[in-house]
């Protein structure tokens, strides 16, 4: 199929999470933005490519996880210190809400991670693309340390057996 010099531009002005363009740098943000962007709050421009590494690196899940629970740290701190009851109550109050907030964190922890790549300027799907070429990568990888591995263990049978 002909690709038209229109749909040539198109696809130029739009790289491809895979493509061999230069990423944008992973600049880590200070401190009190981290806890900003726990809490919600975006970033500035220079942390950009930083979001995008947040939110695709192998420990994806696991960073979300822990965004979500400094989130989930101050009204827990405010239940604990200011409700009317006994510490039993309190610690249960506490727990509850930590669960029930970690049940709709990890339902919503695919689009919660791509907005705040959208936040950051990146095209909605960008997230999920990258995500998704890295498993394909590491799939390819696996699929041919095991074939290597079969081709040995074929080698070995055949020089013992000498077939």
């Amino acid at each position: 199929m002909a690709v038209t010099e229109q749909e040539h531009t198109t696809d130029m002005t739009q790289p491809s999470p895979t493509s061999a363009a230069p990423a944008d740098p992973v600049v880590r943000p200070a401190p009190h933005r981290w806890l900003w962007y726990a809490l919600g709050g975006g970033l500035p421009r220079r942390n950009r490519g930083w979001v995008l590494f947040d939110t695709t690196t192998s420990t994806w899940w696991a960073r979300h996880v822990v965004r979500s629970l400094v989130q989930m740290a101050v009204p827990i701190a405010l239940v604990m210190l200011l409700l009317p009851a006994g510490w039993g109550l309190r610690l249960a109050a506490a727990g509850g809400g930590i669960a029930l907030g970690m049940v709709y964190s990890l339902a919503y922890m695919v689009e919660a991670t791509e907005n705040r790549v959208v936040k950051a300027g990146y095209p909605v799907g960008t997230a999920a693309a990258h995500r998704e070429a890295r498993w394909e990568a590491r799939e390819q990888r696996d699929r041919q340390r095991r074939q290597a591995a079969a081709a040995r263990r074929a080698a070995r049978y055949r020089d013992r057996t000498g077939r």
